[in-house]
Parts: structure tokens; sequence; C-alpha cells
């Protein structure tokens, strides 16, 4: 038996006080109706209407059935409104993964405007430097950096993700400033961790990929402590353009250049891309986070 049909069959034939009324509601005869309500109530082994050849009536405990199933009824109502809701307006928890440095400078900002724009969205934001999984990890969105990856994922790509080599003047006027790439062997150097390791400096010369890399200063995962270490002169650091912005606006940080380009991976087209799978685009709050955070990085990465 469909107990759920039963009981709105049931509510019908109390609502209009007849059997063939309520079955001309839903479109079905009214000895099919009448066959369904009493089932519920063998179901029940409850008498809940008194028939009769002009009138039905509730019995007592019919009463107080009809009274508990009301409630049900409207509550179910009301979560199919819910959800039907929660399929056009942007709503509900929306779990998002980033990098640590590029969520700090880039991503909360701009998430305390998404915010203001829907604030029926519960932002659930990770800061992590490990690969998450979408899917696995429950992430509706990731955001990484590297080159595009394989899963089977939507990948857009947001900026380019170019590392560059800097150093303060007073190092330089302490240790002079390298003029070829090889000569950064000579040199300290401030690296910054990633969960494969240590990101090395790499450069492609005469066909052939070489570690240039100088001796070790430090070596962390926090990108502005070693921006400040290369600030303080303690030696030369690699990292992203994006990340390395302020400094080298104020003065703080000089960029070097060389004949050959400085790398830190063999892999070529480096960028930073927002991944999400393609059936989560069709919710609602994934989709505002979505067109909202490449309309804003993709536009701000190219002024």
């Amino acid at each position: 038996m469909d107990q759920l049909r039963a009981i709105r069959y049931f509510s019908k034939v109390v609502e209009t006080g007849s059997f063939s009324k309520a079955a001309k509601v839903f479109g079905v005869p009214p000895s099919s109706l009448s066959r369904r309500v009493s089932d519920l109530e063998k179901s029940l082994g409850a008498t809940l209407l008194k028939r009769s050849t002009r009138i039905v009536k509730l019995t007592e405990v019919g009463q107080v059935y009809y009274n508990d199933m009301q409630h049900i009824l409207n509550q179910l109502e009301q979560s199919k409104e819910t959800v039907r809701s929660y399929q056009t307006t942007p709503i509900g928890r929306l779990r998002i993964s980033s990098m640590v440095g590029f969520g700090e400078k880039i991503l909360l900002p701009l998430l305390d405007e998404f915010s203001a724009l829907y604030p029926q969205i519960v932002l659930d934001v990770s800061l992590s430097d490990e690969l998450s999984t979408l899917g696995r990890d429950d992430v509706d969105i990731a955001i990484r950096g590297g080159y595009a990856p394989n899963e089977r994922v939507l990948a857009i790509r947001l900026m380019d993700n170019e590392f560059i080599p800097v150093a303060s003047l007073s190092y330089l006027e302490k240790h002079g400033v390298p003029d070829h790439v090889m000569a950064l062997k000579e040199h300290r150097g401030l690296y910054f961790k990633a969960p494969s390791g240590r990101t090395p400096w790499l450069c492609y010369v005469d066909e052939q990929w070489h570690d240039v890399s100088g001796s070790v200063v430090a070596i962390s995962n926090n990108g502005p402590w070693l921006a400040q270490r290369a600030c303080a002169g303690d030696g030369i650091l690699m990292s992203t353009r994006w990340a390395l912005a302020s400094y080298l606006a104020s003065g703080a940080l000089q960029e070097l250049t060389f004949e050959h380009e400085l790398s830190v991976t063999q892999h070529a087209d480096m960028a930073i891309y927002l991944l999400y799978q393609k059936q989560r685009y069709l919710v609602p709050k994934v989709k505002a986070a979505v067109d909202f955070l490449v309309g804003k990085i993709k536009v701000e990465s190219t002024q």
C-alpha cells in the first residue's frame, strides 16, 4: 500500500465530506479511493471514518489521526517548497578549498563581497596546500596552482602562476647582483615548501634543464614569512608574481631578470585553476560562486 497516497486520500475525504468529491480532486474512481482508505484503516487497526449514504464523518480516533496527518502533510509541503527554492535560489552551505597563499591574499577578500551579495549561502572555506579531491573530500569548488589537472572535472584558468626571483636592495648590495642564472648557485635561497617538497630553482639552458638552487637559508609553506625574510636581506626568493605584487610595488623587493627564465617545475604553462564537477554547476549556490570568482579574478588579473 502507498501509505502517503492513502493519507492524502483520507485527508481530502475529510475536507470535502465525500468520497466522490475527493476522488474527483485526484482524478481517480471513487471505488479506488475508498479501497485505499479502507486499506489504511486496516493497516492502523482502527476505524477512521463513519460512512453513511448521505455523509462521511470522522470517528474520535479518526479526528486525532487527521490532526496528526495534517501536521505531517503541511511539513511535507514546506519541505517541497524548500527544495524548490534550493533549486532556484543560491542558498545552503558552499564548501571551497584553496591554496593557503592564494586564499589569504585573493580569495578571502573576494568572499566578503560574495557573502554580501548572497547572504543565504553559508561559506565553508578550507585553506590548505594539500590537494583536495572533488567528491571524495565533499568539496564544491577547489582552487589549485600548477598545470591543468587530469581529474574528470571542469578546470577554468583564472590567472597565470608565474614564479619570479626577487631580492632586497640590501641583499644585492651585500652579495652582488647575479648576472647569469648559473651564478645563483653561489647565492642564498629562501624556498617555498609545496606538498611535494621544496620548490627548486630550475632553468632550461643548452637544451637541458639545470638546477641552479642556491644554498638553503629557510624553507616554509608560509609565503608572507619568506617574503619578510627576503625584505630583511636574508636571501633570494622565488615566488609567484601575484603574491609578490605589493612588495614589488613598494620597492621592498626587486625582480631579478636573466637571459634564461627561471621556473620551479619543468611543466609548462603554470596557472591557477578553479575546479568543479560539471553536474554541480546546476546547483545555484555553485553556479553563483563560479561565475562570481571567475569574473572577479580573471578581470583583476588582466588589469
